[in-house]
Parts: structure tokens; C-alpha cells; sequence
């Protein structure tokens, strides 16, 4: 495999992410005490950063490996929803037909964090569905960017904020199964079998298990192929790609399934994880077609990000890097 093609080719790819947008606080400082007001510490703040999050570290991910990507949602109206706006322009994501609502409030989860250690962490968010002028508005701008520029995939970011509906999930399903555009999906329990018809499924063991009401403890691939055809028997999807947190990744597409063992990494933080998985695998598979490929890819870059504390987008020089050293003699 010539990875530094693979890499010019994923710059050439279009990609459009919906979903739940966040925007990430992290205040940083140090512990010396407990309160003598109650059992808890005392953190002295030393400074504060911000990051995207959700829906927008998704698209912050296709971005960070060349492709082109505009994300739509619906934020609030709010001093937290134009931070987040400038910061995606700041990565050159198209955010034309991002929604500012007054009836929302855009999502801010705050964490503490002192010695690289998460303290705490204080959520502002509404999670009520969009009302029906909101879910029709959003709908008609999804279709409105299909429509004029024909991106490669549709990644259908799912936080369970409201945001993706199931008549939002029905339309934009059907406009692209009509176009051929190849849709994703990384879901969560609200709407997690309203995804029919999808290209990429991809849910982790936990949420496969409470979507399903499945019992399965094994992880192997006997187990697993039983859980894609329960998947399947439900979505009508292509390709089950599930995520097994230290035991790596599958997935299935037709007969052709694995389970990817993780490579070793030293962990720091696992948050936003899974917003690259889902960024790199479709990236990948939307300019190869190759699944085995789009997975292993996916594996690694999953595990890259966690050495990082924070949500993190995937270093592209680091994934070509890894997948030269790692790749080469598998795919």
C-alpha cells in the first residue's frame, strides 16, 4: 500500500458532518489543599482552554487529513455558540448552514482538570429534540448542501443533544441511498435503530449490547458475527464496525469480518476517541472502498489521540508515520 498517495487522496475527498456540536472547556490548574468548607479540593486555576467537541471533533478530524468538510447543526444563540463558530472557521470547516437558535442552547461541557487528572465536570446543555420549524429548517439545509455539492459520505454524528431526529435521519437516509453517497453512523440509544439503511454502523460493544438487549459477554468473532447479523436483521446496513475498547475494533461487511487488535499505546485520556474512529474509517472507505483498510486506519488513530489528555484530532503526519510502520506488510 503507498500511503502517501492513500494521504493525497483522502485530501480530494468531500465530507459533510451533522449532528450534535460541543464545545469543550478545560480549566487547568494544581491541587495543594481541601476545602475546610467541605471534603472537596481546592483547585487553583492557572489557565483555560477551549476545544470543539461531539459532532464538530468529527469534522475537526476529516479536516486535520485534507478533506474538505462542512459540518450543519443546531446551536444556541448564545456567546458559547459564536465561540464555537469561530473556531471552526478557524479550521477552514464550512459552518454556512450551522442553525443559531434562540430556543437552543449551545452545549458546553466544563472539566476541572489538575495533573492531567479530570476533577470535574459541569454540562450547559438542552437535550429536548429540535422543534418541528427547527427540524425542518435543518433538514432543508442538509439537503440544500447535498444537493449542491455531492460530498462523498455523510457522517451522522448522534450525542443524543436533540440535535438528529428520526425524520432527519429518514430524509437524509433516502437522499443519499438515491445519490449513492455512502452515510456513517456513530449512534446513541435514543435513535439507535432508526439508522436504517446506512452504509457504516458503527456503535461500541456497550451501546451494541443495551441497543439490542443482547446478553453476550464473549468477545470473539463467533459472538460477533451474531451481533451484526442481529444489526443487520434491524438496519438493513452494509458494514458493522464496533468499536471494543482495549480489545480493539471489528468489523463485518457481507462474509468478510475481523477483530483488529489494539496496538499498545501509553493512555492518557480517552475522550473524543471514538469522534476519530468514526472520522478516519469513513474517510477511508468512502476513497477506498477497502473496509479491512478503513478499520486498521481507524484502530490506530483511535489509539494515537488517546495519548493525548482532551479531545484531540488525529496528527495526519503521525497516522502516515504509524500506518507506514504498522500497515504495510497487513493491507
Amino acid at each position: 500500500m503507498n500511503f502517501d498517495q492513500l494521504f493525497i487522496d483522502l485530501s480530494k475527498s468531500k465530507v459533510l458532518v451533522v449532528g450534535d456540536v460541543m464545545l469543550d472547556t478545560y480549566w487547568w490548574g494544581h491541587v495543594d489543599r481541601i476545602s475546610p468548607e467541605a471534603p472537596v479540593p481546592i483547585v487553583t486555576l492557572n489557565n483555560k482552554e477551549l476545544r470543539v467537541g461531539g459532532a464538530a471533533n468529527v469534522a475537526l478530524n476529516t479536516v486535520s487529513l485534507g478533506a474538505s468538510t462542512a459540518i450543519i447543526s443546531v446551536i444556541g444563540d448564545d456567546a458559547d455558540g459564536n465561540q464555537l463558530l469561530a473556531m471552526l472557521q478557524g479550521h477552514q470547516i464550512d459552518v454556512a448552514h450551522i442553525i443559531s437558535s434562540a430556543k437552543r442552547v449551545t452545549t458546553n461541557k466544563m472539566r476541572v482538570m489538575s495533573r492531567n487528572q479530570q476533577m470535574m465536570r459541569l454540562d450547559a446543555e438542552l437535550t429536548t429534540d429540535i422543534d418541528e420549524v427547527l427540524e425542518s429548517q435543518l433538514i432543508n439545509n442538509i439537503t440544500a448542501y447535498i444537493n449542491n455539492n455531492n460530498p462523498q459520505v455523510v457522517i451522522f454524528e448522534d450525542y443524543n443533544k436533540g440535535v438528529i431526529t428520526k425524520k432527519l435521519i429518514e430524509t437524509i437516509t433516502r437522499l443519499c441511498v438515491a445519490k449513492n453517497i455512502i452515510t456513517a453512523v456513530d449512534p446513541k440509544r435514543k435513535n439507535f435503530l432508526s439508522y436504517k439503511n446506512v452504509t457504516l454502523f458503527k456503535p461500541n460493544l456497550k451501546e451494541v449490547k443495551e441497543g439490542l438487549n443482547l446478553l453476550i459477554d464473549q468477545v470473539d468473532l463467533a459472538h460477533l458475527a451474531v451481533i451484526h447479523e442481529a444489526l443487520h436483521n434491524e438496519l438493513n446496513h452494509q458494514i458493522s464496525f464496533i468499536t471494543l475498547s482495549e480489545k480493539g475494533v471489528y468489523y463485518q461487511f457481507n462474509n468478510e469480518k475481523a477483530i483488529i487488535p489494539t496496538h499498545i499505546r501509553n493512555i492518557a485520556d480517552v475522550s473524543g476517541a471514538g469522534d476519530t474512529v468514526i472520522a478516519v474509517a469513513s474517510l477511508v472507505y468512502a476513497t477506498t472502498k477497502n473496509m479491512m483498510l478503513a478499520a486498521e486506519m481507524a484502530n490506530i488513530a483511535g489509539g494515537l489521540v488517546c495519548e493525548e489528555v482532551g479531545t484531540a484530532a488525529i496528527d495526519k503526519k503521525k497516522l502516515l508515520d504509524e500506518c507506514n510502520l504498522l500497515l504495510n506488510d497487513r493491507v
